[in-house]
Formats: structure tokens, C-alpha cells, sequence
């Protein structure tokens, strides 16, 4: 904690302390300068722990998620997209891939090379047995940016940039390495899944893993100053990540200023035949990448899709 005066959170931890059926949820300008005294590392570790694991019984409302991700984006510069381009799209890549490959990097390629800017943000690691984004990108010869302003340039040159979120917004990196000592994920974690850090327009790719996310989050994007257009495509994870499962058709939903839409209904089952999928390594999954965007090889038809939904969304023509 730093020298700035402490934040005593005892009089907010008995309001969403008292387990899943006691506690109740705090306004948005409570919850908004808890989450400020977080940030700015004003909050002794003891009620820290005692926070993050009160909202990780209680879950968040969206007004109270709302409320941290504004103390979130008030914790950098927000970035300039290229002038001479559609809308960014926003990748959150946090979880990695254990199971299956990571295509995470295939779909950002995907975009980028139709011309439309594409920022991945994450962190340089992804957990235990799991193969991170940062680390596919590395072998496919596109660094990580050191900052903000080295991934505007990458956006500009490139159309892609993979940016740590370490080097985006440190209070935000700080807050996500409590998974260590807490042995569990945060608030944090699902509020970098929200970040919107352009000062113009941008195509957020948001991603759920539990259902009761998806509910949380489709009333928080109901509300039109929470998904301004382009909006928030909203679809379940794979393995966390924001890319389509590339062996089956899951459901798109979209919000745009409030405005809900389906861009694409769940399929039943596989989607057709997928080709061999790689090794979830990172030396592995960039070769196949490689071949697909080449042509070696076919795109996944789910995550074909899903560039054609984004492509729809920020109003590029097929």
C-alpha cells in the first residue's frame, strides 16, 4: 500500500460481506470510490482480500460493474484509433488455451488483414498448463507493445497490436495478480473483459464462461450509455477466450446503444468438419495460423463467421 492515506472499507464490507443470501449490493458512488481506493492502492491487503472474496460470493450487479470499470478506464490515457480505418475491435485475451488451441491470434489476423484495427489485450501469462496470446504472437513475429503509444503506431502500420495490460494500466494489473495469493479470480478479472480504451468508438468482443454472467452482463448492455455503437458483441468463451469455438456454432448476440440483437443462432453439435485442429503449444498453434491465413488450410467455419458478424457490426462491406 502506498504512503497516500489509507481507505477504511469496514463500513462497505458489512454491506456485501454477509455471504450470498445477506449481502447486498452497493450503489454506484460507493462503489465506484471503493474501487478508486483500490486502484490507487489505498486499501490494506487485509480488507482487499476481504473485498475481492465478498464479490466473489455476492457476484456484482451491473450498476456496481459499471461503476468499476469507469474507476478502471480512469486509470490511463485512453488511445487513438487510426484515422483511416472502420472502428477498432477490441479482443479481451486473458484466459489462454489448455484443452484446445488458442486462434485467438487467428481471428485478430483475420480482421487486420481486411483493414480493420485490431487491439488483443492481456497479460503475459495465462495461468498454469495454458498457452497465452502474448506468447502465440511472439512466434508468429508481432511483439508485444511496450505502451500505449507503441500500439497506436502497431494499429497504424499493422492493423493489430497485442498490448499487456501491464503496460496499459499497472493498478489494473496489480488488482488481477491477487489470483495468486487469493488462490481465485476477482472482480478484476471481468472487468478488463469490459475495458473500452479508445477515446473514439470502438467494437468490444465481450465473452462469458458461467450463464449467470450472461444474464448480468445482457442487462448491463440493455442500458444505452453501457454498449455505444458499434456496441458489444456478447458471446460464451472459449476457454475464456473471445475467439468462436472452432468446433461448434455458439450463439452471437450483439448491443448497440442499448439496442439488442442475434447476430448468429447456436448450431446444435460440431459445425460440419473442422480441419485438425494443433497442439495447444505456442510454436504449434502459430504454424497452423500461418497455413490458414495462407490458404493452406480452411478457416474454421464458426470463426469465419464470426469475422463476418464483426465485419457487419462496424458497418465494413462484405
Amino acid at each position: 500500500m502506498t504512503a497516500t492515506a489509507s481507505f477504511a472499507c469496514a463500513p462497505l464490507l458489512k454491506i456485501i460481506a454477509r455471504g450470498a443470501k445477506g449481502a447486498r449490493a452497493l450503489s454506484a458512488d460507493e462503489t465506484r470510490t471503493l474501487f478508486d481506493a483500490i486502484l490507487a492502492d489505498r486499501v490494506s491487503p487485509a480488507e482487499l482480500g476481504g473485498v475481492l472474496i465478498a464479490y466473489r460470493i455476492k457476484g456484482e450487479t451491473p450498476v456496481e460493474l459499471r461503476a468499476m470499470l469507469d474507476a478502471a478506464h480512469a486509470t490511463f490515457t485512453p488511445l487513438t484509433a487510426p484515422a483511416d480505418a472502420p472502428p477498432p475491435v477490441l479482443l479481451p485475451s486473458y484466459n489462454g488455451a489448455r484443452k484446445q488451441p488458442n486462434l485467438t491470434p487467428l481471428l485478430a489476423l483475420l480482421l487486420a488483414r481486411d483493414g480493420i484495427p485490431v487491439l488483443v489485450h492481456g497479460q503475459h501469462h495465462s495461468g498454469a498448463n495454458r498457452t497465452g496470446t502474448q506468447a502465440i504472437f511472439s512466434e508468429l513475429g508481432y511483439p508485444a507493445s511496450g505502451s500505449a503509444a507503441n500500439a497506436q503506431e502497431a494499429l497504424c502500420t499493422r492493423r493489430v497490436a497485442y498490448l499487456p495490460l501491464a503496460s496499459l494500466s499497472p493498478a489494473l494489473e496489480r488488482l488481477l495478480e491477487m489470483r495468486a495469493p487469493l488462490g481465485v479470480r476477482n472482480s478484476g478479472h471481468t472487468v478488463v473483459k469490459l475495458l473500452q480504451p479508445f477515446a473514439g468508438p470502438a467494437l468490444r468482443l465481450v465473452n462469458y464462461t458461467h450463464p449467470e454472467y450472461r444474464e448480468t452482463l445482457g442487462e448491463m448492455f440493455a442500458v444505452a450509455e453501457n454498449s455505444p455503437g458499434p456496441g458489444v458483441l456478447l458471446a460464451r468463451g472459449t476457454e475464456g477466450e473471445p475467439v468462436a469455438d472452432a468446433r461448434r456454432q455458439t450463439a452471437i448476440e450483439g448491443y448497440s446503444d442499448g439496442t439488442y440483437r442475434l447476430w448468429q443462432a447456436a448450431e446444435e453439435g460440431a459445425t460440419g468438419v473442422p480441419p485438425p485442429l494443433p497442439a495447444a503449444d505456442a510454436p504449434a498453434t502459430a504454424r497452423w495460423i500461418e497455413a490458414v491465413l495462407a490458404g493452406d488450410l480452411p478457416i474454421p467455419a464458426p470463426i469465419a463467421r464470426q469475422v463476418e458478424v464483426i465485419r457487419r457490426a462496424i458497418g465494413v462491406a462484405g
